[in-house]
């Protein structure tokens, strides 16, 4: 009768078999669950040739947080900096939260980046490279936890902005023709 279960008989609870956890994130695809992206920082990847990508965590304050669930920040003017051995988030504008009293943050001031040490390292000997920089990518939500997307980057010149808009409209005018094409073919 152990390796049976009817109905009505006493499991105790380590047998039972566990709900949720590993099964939702095995559903999800990736290790850590579903990215909720607050904002995104496009004018970034226009401006600058994406060398490589990190993720690091932010260190903020209750009321940042309310505001960033209510979808409500930019990062077009953001940047980030090193400075003795930490990253810095710098000008991402999280705007007050229109609930909060006197406890709440100002809406540009510089938050913690967390990374690891590695990285950190890494990140600081490239961005002292001449023309590279670090860019916020996005700010999103992942496991309830606020994450920020930063790039090491490198800035792009006038005649490099032409061409990628350029390939964009190219791609997009042939993937319209094959459209058409397809349409005109089942039509016929």
């Amino acid at each position: 009768m152990v390796g049976t279960m009817s109905k009505g008989m006493y499991v105790p609870k380590e047998s039972q078999p566990k709900q949720g956890g590993g099964a939702a994130k095995a559903r999800d695809g990736e290790k850590g669950g579903k990215r909720k992206i607050v904002a995104q920082n496009k004018k970034a990847r226009h401006d600058y040739a994406i060398i490589d990508t990190y993720e690091a965590g932010i260190v903020l304050m209750g009321t940042e947080v309310k505001s960033l669930r209510e979808g409500r920040t930019s990062l077009t003017d953001g940047f980030v900096q090193i400075d003795r051995g930490e990253a810095w988030l710098h000008n991402a504008h999280i705007p007050e939260y229109h609930q909060g009293s006197w406890t709440n943050h100002s809406a540009r001031r510089k938050r913690k980046l967390l990374m690891h040490r590695e990285e950190i390292d890494k990140l600081e000997s490239k961005s002292q490279e001449t023309g590279h920089t670090i860019v916020p990518l996005a700010i999103y939500f992942k496991d309830g936890r606020a994450k920020a997307e930063i790039a090491l980057a490198r800035g792009k010149k006038e005649y490099d902005k032409r061409q990628t808009l350029r390939e964009k409209q190219d791609r997009r005018e042939s993937d319209r023709a094959i459209a058409a094409a397809k349409r005109r073919q089942r039509g016929v």
